[in-house]
């Protein structure tokens, strides 16, 4: 993969890519970052090297953008990240509301900071998906809320690393 933070010509939009390029452009030991943009905090998850398992990594509580930005680009130095997963709030009908426009422009206003290929991923039902999951645990109010955020960008990541796992198997 051609390092994009190399390539100073490259528009916002250049960085907003379909999960099939982003497949392409994946380079081993490089892991994937999963984002869960929320309006208080930010899940972040983080695959391994090989792109098959999603890790919860962390929770940023939101403040001003520059600050958000510059600590998922923390993340992204610490774990040399290859490229970002965005979940992306759909309507349960698939329409597009308020919180994806937001997401959305979440993701044009993060990709200069980051200069890496960003996906969005269909997050529809993940946070409730992952409540059940801490339900079934028997964890406190408490420690569900402090989790909850990361886990859902994990819930993200993996579902578009099993779609990336799929689109490798096809290609065979």
């Amino acid at each position: 993969m051609k390092l994009l933070m190399e390539n100073k010509e490259k528009k916002q939009s250049d960085y907003l890519v379909s999960i099939d390029e982003m497949e392409k452009d994946l380079t081993i030991g490089r892991p994937l970052l999963g984002l869960d943009p929320g309006t208080k905090t930010i899940g972040i998850a983080i695959s391994d090297s090989m792109h098959n398992i999603a890790t919860p990594l962390k929770t940023v509580r939101r403040m001003k953008f520059a600050r958000d930005a510059a600590q998922i680009v923390e993340v992204i130095t610490e774990y040399q990240g290859g490229g970002i997963i965005l979940g992306l709030p759909l309507n349960m009908d698939g329409s597009e509301g308020p919180r994806v426009q937001s997401v959305r422009a979440f993701a044009r206003n993060l990709a200069p900071y980051v200069k890496l290929p960003i996906c969005f991923w269909d997050e529809r039902l993940s946070t409730i998906a992952v409540e059940r999951t801490l339900l079934e645990a028997d964890a406190t109010r408490k420690r569900r809320a402090e989790v909850i955020d990361k886990m859902a960008a994990g819930f993200i990541l993996q579902g578009a690393l099993d779609r990336i796992t799929q689109i490798k198997a096809t290609m065979r």
